[in-house]
């Protein structure tokens, strides 16, 4: 059965519509107010819809699923390429409704609830902890334009910050002194915050119930934050063809440009989800620093690459072994060998 294509333009309180109809060829463009919009839906036959991946898509997508349609949510800057003309929302909704038929465009998986969930807990996560970086680094150039400088790291702020203070108590005023002391005590809050979150059952209760979480809970340098955020973040394991492309999709490849048949390999690309692919990493920098055998692999790549590619190229393979075992629906084996297929 062919599918209808539509592409919805998503917006707070007005949605933009644009379709051909398959029996008249007319060209249909309409709004729709949000609160009519799955009405609009619910007695059409099924459709493809486009949307692109933005704030609410995921909320809608489940909703149109639901109801018999297939979804298929696109990167905005994948939708771009198909604008012709102004921006507009009328101009939007056309571009989505060329995009979602095009086959080389690559679609962002429909996530459950209780995968956003998680996510959610994970960006707050991510959020608190800016917040306190950012509350260091305001505190360390205050003090410093009164020409007291300290050591770099928390625990050097902590151990020199009683002291700063009682000497800036003799030449500034108390009310500025008394703040400065509460924005340090402040930190001990967001890290309290931050520990809070790490410490919720909620992450070790949906790892039992995750299947996918146990399986990779095995992996050297992957703990309970990496294996709930990757499983979430990935959704499913079967919208990406190979561990490469998964590893690319997060950004640990090397970014390249060619031309004239010659090819330059770069840095790493940086692309995809900067909170896993900062997982990764950490997760492959404590598995080089505690390991007392770290195999021949990672001994052979280091007399070659400098020790920061090691860390990457360790995170990469992490990243595949993740694709793979959720792909397969195997469980970790050191020392496993993959052979080609017959």
């Amino acid at each position: 059965m062919k599918l209808t294509p539509v592409g919805v333009d998503i917006a707070k309180q007005v949605f933009q519509v644009h379709w051909v109809d398959p029996q008249t060829g007319e060209v249909v463009s309409r709004q729709i107010r949000r609160a009519t919009f799955l009405s609009h839906f619910a007695n059409r036959a099924p459709c493809l819809i486009g949307m692109e991946a933005c704030g609410g898509s995921q909320h809608w997508a489940r909703h149109l699923e639901q109801m018999g349609h297939q979804v298929k949510l696109m990167p905005g800057q994948a939708v771009k390429a198909f604008v012709s003309g102004n921006k507009s929302d009328v101009a939007d909704a056309r571009a989505i409704w060329t995009a979602v038929q095009q086959s080389g465009v690559r679609s962002v998986t429909v996530k459950t609830e209780s995968q956003q969930a998680v996510l959610a807990l994970h960006r707050m996560r991510q959020q608190l902890i800016r917040f306190r970086t950012m509350q260091i680094n305001g505190l360390r150039g205050l003090l410093t334009e009164y020409g007291e400088v300290m050591a770099v790291g928390r625990a050097a702020l902590n151990r020199a910050m009683a002291d700063v203070l009682a000497r800036l108590e003799a030449r500034l005023p108390t009310m500025l002194v008394d703040t400065l002391r509460e924005q340090w005590q402040r930190l001990d809050v967001l890290d309290e915050q931050i520990a809070r979150i790490e410490r919720l059952s909620h992450f070790s209760d949906w790892m039992k119930e995750e299947r996918a979480c146990l399986q990779l809970a095995d992996i050297p340098g992957v703990g309970l934050l990496t294996a709930t955020a990757a499983v979430a973040t990935m959704g499913d394991p079967k919208a990406f063809h190979s561990g490469r492309e998964f590893a690319a999709w997060l950004g640990l490849v090397p970014r390249q440009t060619g031309t004239g048949g010659r090819i330059r390999l770069h840095g790493i690309s940086k692309r995809g989800d900067v909170y896993l692919r900062t997982l990764l990493i950490h997760g492959a920098r404590s598995v080089l620093a505690r390991a007392k055998e770290p195999g021949p692999w990672i001994e052979q790549l280091g007399r070659r690459r400098p020790h920061n590619v090691v860390i990457v190229a360790l995170a990469n393979k992490m990243a595949r072994t993740i694709w793979a075992l959720l792909a397969h629906g195997r469980t970790y084996e050191k020392g496993y060998v993959s052979t080609r297929a017959a």
